[in-house]
This record gives C-alpha cells, sequence and structure tokens, in this order.
C-alpha cells in the first residue's frame, strides 16, 4: 500500500515512519506527572511487542535487540497511551512506572539541566 505524506499526516493509519536503520525516536512520559522520562528508540519488533502485551519495548542499539525496559531490574513501564507525531516517525509513550525510570536509578534519565557551561541537578 502506498501513503501519501498526506494520508500519513492527517490519516487513520498507523503508519510508523522508521529511519534509515529502522528506528524511531519513543519518548516516554509518568501518566500521572506527565515529566519526561526516558528516551529511547523502536523498531517494528519493538512497536509490535508494546502494543501486544501493554509494556514498554524497545531496541537496544548497544546490544542490538529487542529489551522489555525493567526486563532486568523490575522497573517496568506500563503504556497507558501511544500517541505518534504528525509525520509518524517518534512516539509517546504514557506510561504507569514501577520504580524509577533511569538505570542510574533517578527517577528520569532527564535529571540534571546545564547550567553556566556544567550541568546540575534539574529541580
Amino acid at each position: 500500500m502506498t501513503m501519501s505524506s498526506d494520508d500519513r499526516e492527517t490519516g487513520a493509519t498507523f503508519m510508523p515512519k522508521y529511519d534509515a536503520n529502522g528506528l524511531l525516536a519513543a519518548i516516554a512520559i509518568d501518566a500521572a506527572s506527565r515529566d519526561v522520562l526516558m528516551l529511547a528508540y523502536m523498531d517494528a519488533e519493538a512497536v509490535t511487542a508494546t502494543l501486544d502485551t501493554g509494556f514498554a519495548h524497545f531496541h537496544s542499539r548497544s546490544r542490538g535487540r529487542l529489551w522489555k525496559k525493567g526486563e532486568s531490574s523490575g522497573h517496568v513501564l506500563r503504556v497507558i497511551e501511544v500517541r505518534v507525531d504528525c509525520d509518524q516517525d517518534a512516539l509517546v509513550l504514557i506510561c504507569e512506572r514501577a520504580g524509577p525510570a533511569c538505570h542510574t536509578g533517578a527517577t528520569s534519565c532527564f535529571y540534571r539541566r546545564i547550567e553556566g557551561g556544567g550541568l546540575v541537578p534539574a529541580g
């Protein structure tokens, strides 16, 4: 099926637009606070697994494989809603989290801000 950019941008068909590496960006946000939790990448397998299970799955670029967020830590992200941007090359996952989202133990991967040329804790 050929899809025009107009169909992709305003239509009702989900047709993800993956980059040259077969990936699209996925931003996970907290359903209650709306805080940004993390940014990761999804391939078609991760999108399908997420939609099928209701838990966030991503493509690990470093490991070159599918991974379920929290598969070893238990800090899973239960996906409440998936939103797609206008040209379908990025997703927002609205999630309920079971523990910290960041591998460092921080609630969010975005726990620092740039200030004076350095990094300081985000408040």
